[in-house]
């Protein structure tokens, strides 16, 4: 076997790869010879076909298929002998394919980029200080409260923060529209969960009685038809509720806390955790943020390829759309991030590579107990983690971009930045 090497623009390379006739031909014959123990044909019992009447019906196709066999294992072995490492599947295209002459072949394809991790004493890192004050818990407790609030009916009029159970009907220039009316529907005024001025209109009804609701569609409305148009909603009020809060030691019953001193401990405790993941993701975002800023080398289309229609089944499963039903979503709408996600698993890797960090077996620990202990059961949940070495391995990925982090920190210039609790975690969340 010859092989040359030809460097393209960027990262592409080819390879053109010369291969004996004697290599393709002899596979040819052995193959042939082995199918007259085995081929059925008509007019011959088994085992009895003539060579040359089975190399003249199956000749080119065996052929073919020895082809394919010889040009993937020349690759291989030429791809070793160059000491390349493609970023991608290969365009292998034939040159020269005749009876009884040498095989000669392409291969395109594109390599790896030699990515030189920079001075990371450089960079800059602001990381977010915060704590768990008295007066989140306490605001904490109230959204606790407010999630677990029952309704209790009222003989009063209808104020801002109470729920109505309503009947309604929408028309539109006096005739009914698709989708304007329902019966029975709880209704807090004040939540915005309806167009714009609706819930406004039905501070001050009572019980048993009628409002004519008259509201203006948004122009970006969900429905083409109704953006912009006046519509009139005939509305009956079955009953008023008032929204009635447990206390703070009702709440520490429902939760099957001991006592309120025992809730507020578990709610800090899960607060506090939060707050540490918040922190966390936020200094590692950050961080990620500055390594690719800092470094620059050809990406591998190749690999951006891929990493785009990953992220379009991402989407498909995010979106529950059967697998012969997915949307041909353009490429140019995932590029961006894909490129971003290419390169930040370039730069890491080699961070990794060259400051020869391991996933130490402590820190996955602790890890997997991290992320069961949110669940009920968090033995079952470190036991599926261990029994399974592909989710393992997920963790230790885990952990090491965790180290990678650590070491940028302790490189780079870090300043912290006091950030409320609310602030952090909303943001986070965002």
């Amino acid at each position: 076997m010859q092989v040359s090497v030809e460097a393209s623009n960027g990262l592409e390379r080819k390879l053109v790869i010369d291969v004996p006739a004697e290599n393709i031909d002899g596979a040819v014959q052995k193959r042939l010879q082995e199918m007259t123990r085995t081929v059925k044909m008509n007019g011959f019992r088994p085992g009895k076909v003539p060579f040359k009447v089975v190399k003249k019906r199956y000749g080119d196709a065996v052929r073919q298929e020895i082809l394919g066999e010889v040009m993937q294992r020349n690759y291989f072995e030429a791809i070793q002998k160059e000491e390349l490492t493609p970023a991608g599947y290969p365009q292998l295209e034939l040159i020269e394919n005749k009876d009884g002459e040498n095989l000669k072949f392409s291969a395109t394809f594109e390599v790896y980029p030699q990515v030189e991790v920079a001075d990371l004493s450089d960079l800059e890192i602001e990381k977010p200080a915060s704590d768990v004050s008295d007066d989140d818990l306490s605001k904490m407790m109230d959204t606790l409260r407010e999630q677990r609030a029952s309704w209790v009916e009222v003989k009063r009029k209808a104020k801002e923060g109470d729920q109505v159970v309503i009947d309604f009907k929408g028309f539109i220039d006096g005739e009914a529209f698709q989708g304007g009316e329902a019966t029975q529907f709880p209704l807090e005024i004040g939540a915005g969960n309806m167009i714009p001025g609706f819930e406004d209109q039905l501070v001050g009804a009572s019980a048993d009685s009628d409002v004519e609701v008259k509201v203006t569609f948004p122009e970006d409305y969900h429905v083409e038809d109704l953006k912009g148009k006046e519509a009139t909603f005939e509305t009956h009020v079955h009953v008023v509720n008032k929204k009635e809060l447990p206390t703070v030691t009702e709440l520490a019953e429902q939760l099957g806390a001991d006592d309120l001193a025992a809730l507020k401990d578990d709610v800090k405790k899960n607060m506090e955790r939060e707050l540490r993941n918040a922190i966390k993701s936020r200094v590692k975002g950050a961080v990620m943020d500055k390594l690719i800023e800092k470094h620059e080398f050809d990406m591998p289309k190749a690999m951006v390829d891929q990493e785009i229609d990953r992220m379009r089944q991402e989407m498909a499963q995010r979106m529950n759309a059967p697998k012969d039903q997915t949307p041909d979503l353009p490429a140019d709408l995932f590029e961006e991030q894909a490129t971003r996600r290419v390169k930040l698993g370039l730069v890491v890797a080699e961070i990794i590579k060259s400051e020869e960090l391991k996933a130490d077996e402590a820190k996955v620990r602790a890890q997997v107990e991290d992320l069961a202990s949110v669940y009920e059961e968090p033995q079952e949940v470190i036991e599926w983690y261990y029994g399974d070495p592909q989710r393992l391995r997920e963790v230790e990925s885990l952990v090491l971009e965790d180290s990678v982090v650590d070491l940028v920190l302790e490189k780079a210039k870090v300043t912290e930045k006091a950030v409320k609790f609310d602030e952090l975690l909303n943001t986070n969340q965002q």
